[in-house]
């Protein structure tokens, strides 16, 4: 019999993480999560400051970022490429959810 561990996380808007933690949560490189901070898809809280803190929910923007990678076997180009169109499809649903959202 195999057990299996999970590890659990409340990700609220006040919690912060180091670039380290925020790695070791993803399994991404730390030049991975350079491209990602590059890219503007994950910001950090204060760039100047070290170690570099994010906030908590970047944690989940890290992790489909290592699925992307991991599952279709991408470069670092096309994971942020992908990346950068889901986050773009977000704005844009919820964009039209408020179109659509019946006026009173």
């Amino acid at each position: 019999m195999n057990a299996n561990l999970t590890q659990w996380v409340w990700l609220d808007e006040q919690g912060t993480c180091s670039a380290e933690q925020l790695a070791e949560a993803s399994r991404l490189s730390q030049a991975e999560l350079d491209d990602l901070v590059a890219t503007g898809l994950i910001r950090p809280l204060d760039e100047d400051a070290q170690p570099m803190l994010f906030p908590l929910h970047d944690v989940v923007i890290a992790r489909l970022a290592r699925r992307l990678r991991d599952d279709f076997e991408l470069e670092p180009h096309g994971w942020l490429l992908a990346l950068t169109l889901l986050r773009r499809i977000d704005e844009l649903e919820s964009q039209l959810f408020v179109l659509q959202a019946p006026r009173a």
